[in-house]
């Protein structure tokens, strides 16, 4: 057996007897909470240790079957983040926390769904004699499930048993290649990986390549196969300038029936790094990817519910907030000048449809008196308690109306104005499909990027609006509003 089969083994076999003994304990201690519900449920006996090595053992094999202990799974986890930010705790999020986990949580639960149903018929069949609560198995379950997600989260932060990193090498030392070394040259960008090196393929124009990274001058036939296996390579992603006859097809095709991931640079990218690379993507790539998922007429009534809703609670506690800013604005120049405390401009919002945002004013009355200016971070046209209430995003309140009705909604792209949309039509690719969606009170490039002021602001907040299009979800929207919720407490607003 090859050193390498024989290190993935005895970590697997680690990750098996460590959950087991976890789901055991869990089982154990669900007989406990159990009682704590029903003061009259039978306590623990002698007879239960059969049962709960059984219902071990059911849970298990349940994981194995839908491939929880594959040694080369390594899907992405977003949807983790998402589920322990909202319901175990905010704390545990990073800003640089790699996308992960929606496909670990999804095998979990498909996983204790067949132990449920295998422990039910079992139970009925076989343990007649044993008195088992009617809501003890569906408490195991359910406590085993939120476990060993937390379980599976700790591992792969903490790094042990191996499962953090997923080991990778990149074809292609040319232009698109470099992007990696430009825009991943912190460790903090590359948690979630190992790279192992770049190898050439014959067109890459090295003129604008790979300059600092490790270049591996392999051949990539045959013997490519056994490099892969001997360094226990998890994934190969192609960033190679010309595609065309250059590729090593039938090599890249018999790595991928042995069960190495083979990714596109953009798909790698947009897992790695949240944001869709805009000035590399090519129609076609567009067309077959995932995501963008439509907005048919049900789940846009339900999705102004939810903002409705949203927006009255939200109202409801921060309206003596805006009483207080009206106030400070009128105070601090309002009373002077005569002007409105209230600022309506015109933006570009789902389907390129103008509409009046309202803001509270942060500006002089001669703010735009030689026309429409980008914003920026420390600009002189903002007044004094302007930047006071812009720091805490309080000058953006009153769009809360704009929530009512129904022109925007709570998280989206933020909505620009027509004299910048078409500019960056023009000069940007694909700007005009952020419209595609609702504009928001918070979005995902508002986390990831300060205030735009120029075309090349623009762009880089394009790729995260364009992720957020492709990937919307109401779980994405809860972990936008809560990282927003931070950057408004500790003032993080630009």
């Amino acid at each position: 057996m090859p050193k390498s089969d024989s290190g993935k083994n005895k970590r697997l076999s680690t990750l098996i007897i460590a959950e087991s003994i976890l789901i055991a304990y869990v089982s154990y201690i669900a007989l406990f909470v159990v009682q704590l519900l029903d003061f009259v449920a039978p306590s623990f006996i002698f007879q239960h240790i059969f049962p709960l090595f059984i219902f071990t053992l059911f849970i298990v094999l349940s994981q194995l079957a839908v491939g929880l202990y594959e040694s080369k799974l390594r899907e992405t986890f977003r949807g983790i983040v998402r589920r322990i930010c909202i319901a175990q705790a905010m704390a545990l999020y990073e800003s640089k926390l790699r996308e992960t986990f929606r496909g670990i949580v999804r095998r979990i639960c498909i996983a204790q769904a067949m132990a449920l149903f295998a422990m039910v018929i079992f139970s009925e069949l076989f343990l007649t004699h044993v008195l088992i609560h009617p809501y003890y198995i569906i408490v195991c379950i359910l406590m085993t499930i939120v476990c060993c997600v937390l379980f599976r989260y700790t591992i792969i932060r903490l790094g042990a048993l191996g499962l953090r990193q997923t080991r990778i090498v990149i074809l292609g030392v040319g232009e698109r290649a470099a992007v990696i070394e430009n825009r991943m040259r912190r460790a903090s960008d590359r948690k979630g990986f190992e790279l192992i090196g770049f190898i050439p393929i014959p067109g890459d124009n090295t003129e604008l390549g790979i300059k600092k990274e490790p270049i591996l001058n392999i051949n990539i036939d045959d013997s490519f196969k056994e490099f892969i296996a001997e360094n226990n390579i998890d994934e190969i992603v192609v960033a190679a300038d010309q595609r065309r006859g250059t590729l090593p097809v039938e090599v890249l095709f018999d790595c991928r029936l042995q069960g190495t991931q083979i990714t596109d640079l953009l798909d790698f990218l947009e897992r790695e790094t949240g944001q869709i690379m805009v000035d590399l993507m090519h129609p076609s790539w567009l067309i077959y990817s995932g995501g963008f998922n439509s907005q048919n007429y049900v789940r846009q009534i339900s999705d102004y519910g939810l903002n409705f809703c949203l927006a009255s609670l939200v109202l409801f506690f921060v309206w003596p907030f805006m009483l207080l800013t009206a106030l400070a604005i009128y105070l601090d120049d309002g009373y002077k000048t005569g002007a409105s405390i209230f600022y309506k401009q015109i933006r570009v919002g789902k389907g390129g449809k103008n509409f009046g945002i309202y803001k509270f004013r942060s500006m002089g009355v001669d703010a735009e008196k030689n026309g429409a200016q980008w914003a920026s971070k420390n600009d002189v046209r903002v007044t004094r308690i302007g930047g006071f209430i812009r720091k805490y995003r309080l000058d953006e309140l009153p769009q809360l109306y704009n929530v009512f009705c129904g022109d925007m909604s709570f998280v989206g792209p933020r909505p620009e104005r027509p004299e910048f949309v078409e500019q960056l039509n023009k000069e940007l690719p694909f700007y005009n499909q952020r419209h595609n969606v609702k504009p928001g009170l918070a979005g995902w490039a508002q986390l990831k990027y300060p205030y735009g002021a120029s075309v090349k602001d623009s762009l880089e907040k394009l790729k995260f609006d364009l992720y957020y299009a492709k990937h919307q979800s109401f779980l994405l929207d809860i972990l936008i509003l809560i990282r927003t919720v931070e950057v408004v407490l500790f003032g993080k607003g630009q």
